[in-house]
């Protein structure tokens, strides 16, 4: 029987197909959050980018990890579109994409796993489940640590004029930005957190000037602040680390880390490998 994973943030999507437990195909769509994005959206999605490449393929069950499923309502509204585009599948499974990373990254052992992409979360994970979820507040009132949040530190910094002179002729030269633009898609335009994440490369790319690890170590700070030290056997448990920050900044993540005296674990940038070895023990 074939089975479909998905591993979805706010930015793409990956899906495997798996086959008697073995890989046979995998492609990427668009990100579905549905924070943003409603049942009809998300079917227009899957036929337009999934479909195609699918074929007559059609999965047995269907196992979808994603940004912003956690809640029996959002839930519902990706399941309902599974539903309408699969109407034979079986099993319909959807989870939040913080599960999706502590099986991605944890298999069945416990610890602490966080999410650094282009949003931010952080649970306790008992092998099986999570046990003590850290609930985000979102791109407007948290992520500290993700890229929608670093990009909001950097750009603001940016129209306050508080940018050193060599990083604000960069920046002008790579972005060309206004305030006006950057306010129109800020309030106006869908998916903001996105929109402020494509500047994270910036931060890459100047990693090593004072300003951007200053910016860098206090927003790491501030994620393991106010999202890890909460939650129990921080202390104990290794903390792993999944998504494309954490990937690209390990360096400035571990060293917060270590500041706080907690211990790093494996960095992911993706989940995937890890669940099609958690589904296939399973």
């Amino acid at each position: 029987m074939d089975c479909l994973l998905a591993d979805s943030g706010s930015t793409k999507t990956e899906w495997c197909l798996l086959r008697n437990n073995q890989l046979v195909l995998t492609l990427r769509t668009e990100g579905i959050n549905p924070y943003f994005q409603d049942t009809q959206q998300i079917i227009t999605t899957l036929q337009h980018q999934l479909l195609p490449t699918l074929g007559d393929t059609r999965p047995g069950d269907i196992f979808f990890y994603g940004t912003g499923c956690n809640s029996p309502a959002s839930n519902t509204i990706v399941a309902n579109a599974l539903k309408v585009v699969f109407p034979e599948t079986g099993v319909i499974d959807v989870q939040s994409d913080m599960l999706g990373a502590a099986r991605g990254a944890a298999r069945h052992q416990p610890g602490i796993v966080c999410i650094l992409g282009t949003g931010a979360n952080a649970a306790t994970y008992d092998g099986a489940w999570l046990t003590s979820p850290s609930y985000s507040l979102g791109f407007w009132l948290g992520d500290e640590g993700s890229g929608g949040n670093l990009g909001k530190r950097l750009v603001t910094a940016f129209l306050h004029n508080q940018l050193p002179n060599r990083l604000a002729q960069a920046f002008t030269t790579s972005y060309g930005l206004d305030r006006l633009m950057v306010l129109d898609h800020a309030y106006n335009k869908p998916y903001p957190n996105r929109y402020f994440a494509q500047f994270a490369p910036f931060l890459s790319a100047y990693r090593d000037e004072p300003f951007v690890q200053e910016l860098l170590q206090k927003s790491f700070a501030d994620f393991l602040g106010l999202y890890v030290q909460r939650l129990p056997h921080h202390l104990e448990y290794s903390i792993h680390v999944v998504g494309s920050i954490g990937h690209y900044f390990d360096r400035e993540v571990r060293q917060a880390m270590h500041t706080l005296s907690m211990k790093p674990g494996q960095f992911l940038q993706a989940p995937m490998s890890g669940l099609m070895q958690y589904h296939a023990i399973a």
